[in-house]
């Protein structure tokens, strides 16, 4: 099909443009693509298909655009990128009820917590270039060794479908604040806001070329972007198989990438735990019906507490309430795609045929139909089985039990991954004995999915490459430069 005479749909009330935008202006393909909502597989329209034609355009948009966007003083890019934070928040419900309706994110979360952290994004990182981008000076035998982050190209950025927007400003704004120049590839299964994003920075007065987005899929528009020599950063969100192939592609460029990668993580509830909380603090891991990449889907607990763990984490999970993500008292919502849906099922299926025990849940939700998977745990999985290794992505939980910390640490660490991991424990000095031993980017105690942008963010081993948040975001996305100035040779 083509798209030439294709403008825009309606979802949700609202009016979207299914082309790209490039150079400010919006841009269509000769082919498209479907676009359907997870929540009752309705027709969302037909999305703008880009491959290498519209990446060569969008890289030259943002070459001829960094030059001016990077000598911008930084107050005066952060002003642009406020008003950006301040349209998001005038629009933000029909952000969040477009959102809902393609990716089937819970509408309340959205309009809550998700597009709030939209706007945020451009504020904190607009903010932080101004008043905290900075490193004292450093003296050596009289000389002065000083710091500085300098603009470093284009960044091309590819992002996730599990909370597009967010994720996505997540990148661009630093990268933006950084005074690069982006191209977005945004995930093919949820095309929708970004392309809201692209009208919200016309009106916030972002210059043409700035910001610029190529719809479409991985292995045509993706594979493009990474491989094109007019890139200095490559951001990656996504799966490892991925992350490889596209630095793969960087390599032959030297292009520098940061990665994000997938995660196997493990929630220990310690035999000092407050089983209420532990309960509490497990169930809350099915969050966006399991599709978060920094959830602890690998419960491991204490065999002394295990049965009333087990008892009470199922009395918890059966109070969740699953259906339509619009209704607000939803708890759980669909899975994004059937081809995501088949996969989460065949993990479960083939688990199951392998020897574990499926002690909740464990199949399609038969009520609803469609794509929603009815919340799981599975108990008896053989050590290094796929379901413990590898990650789902979606509501399935794991339980396995220790004796010992020792062997909860060998269990935790016990994977390729690292990206975080959530500790249960009435004992601080326990507690802290356990962190110190995780292997994890993030970790949690007695809590959960608590962020902050200034803290570093990012996974280790095979979850990441790089740390994100604060300066560390700057660090990537500027070429940081030393001067160093003599105390002598001076005139005056």
């Amino acid at each position: 099909m083509t798209s030439s005479d294709l403008a825009d749909v309606t979802v949700a009330g609202v009016s979207v443009d299914t082309r790209h935008f490039i150079g400010g202006r919006r841009v269509a393909s000769e082919t498209t693509f479907a676009n359907t909502s997870p929540i009752d597989g309705s027709d969302l329209g037909n999305i703008a298909r880009g491959g290498e034609r519209e990446i060569d355009l969008a890289v030259a948009a943002a070459r001829e655009a960094f030059p001016a966007w990077a000598a911008m003083p930084r107050a005066e890019r952060a002003a642009i990128l406020n008003r950006i934070a301040d349209l998001v928040e005038e629009r933000l419900p029909e952000l969040a009820n477009v959102e809902t309706m393609d990716n089937g994110g819970l509408l309340r979360s959205n309009l809550r917590g998700v597009m709030p952290r939209v706007a945020h994004n451009f504020r904190f990182f607009a903010d932080w270039a101004v008043t905290h981008l900075k490193h004292d000076d450093i003296e050596t035998r009289g000389h002065t060794n000083h710091v500085s982050w300098d603009p470093s190209g284009v960044a091309g950025l590819i992002t996730p479908w599990n909370a597009p927007l967010m994720l996505a400003t997540w990148k661009i704004a630093p990268a933006l604040a950084a005074g690069d120049t982006v191209v977005l590839k945004p995930a093919e299964w949820t095309p929708l806001t970004a392309s809201l994003l692209a009208d919200i920075c016309v009106e916030a007065g972002l210059p043409d070329g700035v910001f610029n987005l190529v719809q479409g899929f991985g292995r045509e528009a993706g594979a493009a972007l990474v491989a094109h020599p007019g890139l200095s950063r490559i951001s990656f969100t996504g799966s490892v198989p991925t992350a490889k192939s596209i630095a793969r592609s960087a390599a032959d460029n030297l292009t520098p990438c940061s990665f994000e990668l997938g995660g196997k993580s493990p929630c220990i509830v310690l035999a000092d735990a407050d089983l209420e909380l532990a309960a509490a603090l497990a169930v809350e891991q099915y969050d966006n019906a399991g599709q978060v990449c920094l959830s602890g889907t690998r419960l491991l607990v204490h065999e002394s507490i295990a049965d009333d763990f087990a008892a009470a984490f199922q009395a918890k999970a059966a109070t969740l309430r699953q259906g339509d993500p619009r209704d607000p008292d939803t708890d759980i919502g669909p899975q994004v795609h059937a081809v995501h849906f088949d996969r989460i099922k065949g993990f479960v299926d083939r688990a199951e045929a392998g020897g574990a025990t499926i002690l909740m849940g464990g199949s399609p939700n038969a009520d609803l139909g469609g794509l929603y998977f009815t919340p799981t745990l599975v108990g008896d999985a053989a050590r290094g089985s796929e379901i413990l290794t590898q990650e789902v992505f979606g509501p399935v939980l794991t339980m396995q039990t220790f004796a010992s910390d020792d062997e909860a640490l060998e269990l935790a660490n016990g994977t390729e991954f690292g990206l975080a991991a959530v500790v249960v424990s009435g004992d601080r000095e326990h507690a802290a004995a356990i962190t110190e031993n995780l292997v994890a980017g993030t970790i949690w105690v007695n809590c959960f999915f608590v962020r902050d942008l200034r803290a570093p963010f990012g996974g280790s081993k095979k979850s990441g490459v790089g740390r994100e948040g604060g300066t560390w975001s700057f660090d990537f996305y500027a070429d940081v430069k030393n001067t160093v100035v003599a105390p002598h040779g001076w005139k005056e």
